[in-house]
């Protein structure tokens, strides 16, 4: 992950837009209003719901370690634990 804070905020915005994108899709398609959605050369259908449900989760799970990683200045932390036997 880059520690570069400019990058770091240029990639959580593009997901962040990516993110408001995926859910207008989602909830269009859900509505159903349209038939279809089309996200750039991208074409969606009633039948994409479940991978587009996938999508949604993977861009939230980017945009939530993305903003960790700003916020806290680290993504996650590991503990290790050394069993002793006194």
């Amino acid at each position: 992950m880059a520690t570069n804070t400019t990058e770091l905020r240029a990639r959580l915005a593009f997901w962040k837009s990516a993110l408001e994108k995926l859910r207008e899709a989602y909830l269009a398609l859900l509505d159903g209003g349209v038939k279809s959605y089309k996200i750039g050369n991208e074409e969606l259908t009633r039948l994409d719901l479940v991978s587009l449900q996938k999508r949604i989760e993977d861009a939230e799970k980017k945009v939530d370690e993305l903003e960790a990683f700003l916020y806290s200045g680290h993504a996650r932390r590991a503990y290790a634990v050394t069993p002793m036997d006194w």
